[in-house]
């Protein structure tokens, strides 16, 4: 799924598709440490949970506020420092929305930016971190165990 917003724009998306269940892809994408930082504080699961990841000066805070396990998460982007940017804020009020949904003998991972459109000032930057995470180091942690962490570009 791709969603536009009102004027045609698309949000980043990302798809996967693993042999793994819907439960394994929820316990995977919550596994917040094991592929995107290992400086993560919070819980990332449950209605209503807060976490924080951190690069560096960089720092973003998510309030979970959809939660339906092995289906779907969505987490809101309360507060950030995008050091790098002239518009440190960039982030606040855009959602990290995750669909998980089961297609013959496989899972498949939706995982969109609402917010995240091209033309503003991080899009460049934050599709290659995505693009690395949630393309890369996400479905290293789903098949092999072990994300790929690297140090962002900003910190």
């Amino acid at each position: 799924m791709t969603t536009k917003n009102e004027t045609g724009q698309r949000d980043y998306h990302k798809t996967i598709m693993a042999k793994i269940t819907p439960e394994e892809a929820f316990n995977n994408i919550t596994n917040v440490a094991g592929w995107w930082t290992n400086s993560f504080k919070g819980s990332a699961r449950k209605l209503n949970d807060v976490f924080d990841v951190t690069f560096g000066e960089t720092k973003v805070t998510f309030k979970v506020i959809e939660a339906v396990p092995c289906k779907k998460l969505v987490w809101l982007v309360t507060d950030c420092n995008l050091h790098w940017l002239k518009n440190k804020t960039e982030w606040n009020g855009t959602k990290i929305v995750w669909e998980i949904s089961e297609e013959k003998n496989a899972t498949r991972i939706n995982m969109m930016h609402l917010g995240l459109l091209p033309g503003i000032e991080c899009y460049n930057d934050c599709e290659a971190g995505w693009d690395h995470y949630a393309g890369e180091s996400l479905p290293k942690l789903i098949t092999t165990g072990k994300g790929v962490l690297v140090q962002a570009r900003h910190s």
